[in-house]
């Protein structure tokens, strides 16, 4: 352990995956925020803090049983000519999920809620919220390490990454969570992002690679034309204020 801290392959691995489980984050992060939208502001910050500290003490955890995460990894079963693992299984599981919800939560912004239906129900939700929150952490755990494992050796190394990436997205999660919630238009990007993100993940499982980079990159474009959006619009609130 010791020695590492000398090495400067050892420092290059560290930032390299530090950055790299920040990007894969960037789909928790998202998820976290759109889901914890319509709860009380104090529920909202403790289901954040809840879901990222769970994505947190998942990665640790399955670091430890590297082993068993590389089996997942191996053939169960072939079918269309393509060999399934468990990984693969749990990828398509979880982008269908994220599709649902995706597809549910667009369908609630067309359709609003009631006066007073958020309030009522909100006890409830935040236990569903929590809930799914423990769900899709699982399955961007699964993805996040099966990459740390081909990129970094030793473990110490990628405990260290998953802990810094995650200190970064828990201090995001919250002007990202806000910023949202202020702007309903970026609300549907967000979720129009997580239903990209989960036609990804059943792409993968079926043995379709979608480079993560084309995604990042169109709703990188899709969100700097919503950014000159809201600078716009604020302009011409402002403007219409002082007429």
């Amino acid at each position: 352990m010791i020695e590492l801290l000398y090495d400067p392959q050892a420092w290059l691995s560290l930032a390299t995956l530090t950055l790299l489980e920040i990007v894969l984050g960037i789909d928790n992060v998202v998820f976290i925020s759109v889901l914890t939208g319509k709860l009380p502001p104090d529920q909202a910050k403790r289901a954040r803090a809840l879901g990222l500290g769970l994505a947190l003490l998942f990665r640790i955890v399955l670091l430890m049983f590297i082993s068993w995460i590389v089996g997942l990894t191996a053939t169960v079963f072939s079918a269309f000519g393509h060999g399934f693992s468990w990984k693969d299984l749990i990828l398509i599981a979880g982008g269908a999920f994220l599709i649902y919800k995706s597809v549910t939560h667009i369908h609630e912004e067309i359709e609003e809620d009631l006066p007073g239906e958020t309030a009522a129900h909100a006890p409830n939700k935040f236990g569903m919220v929590v809930g799914q929150i423990i769900v899709i952490d699982i399955v961007f755990s699964i993805d996040s390490i099966v990459t740390a494992v081909g990129l970094a050796e030793h473990v110490e190394i990628m405990i260290t990454a998953v802990v810094l990436a995650m200190a970064v997205m828990f201090i995001a999660s919250g002007p990202v969570g806000a910023f949202i919630q202020k702007h309903p238009t970026t609300k549907v990007l967000a979720l129009a992002f997580l239903l990209l993100i989960g036609f990804a993940l059943v792409a993968d499982g079926i043995g379709f690679h979608i480079p993560r980079g084309y995604i990042y990159f169109s709703m990188a474009f899709a969100a700097g034309v919503e950014a000159i959006n809201i600078v716009t619009r604020a302009k011409r609130r402002k403007k219409q204020l002082h007429d």
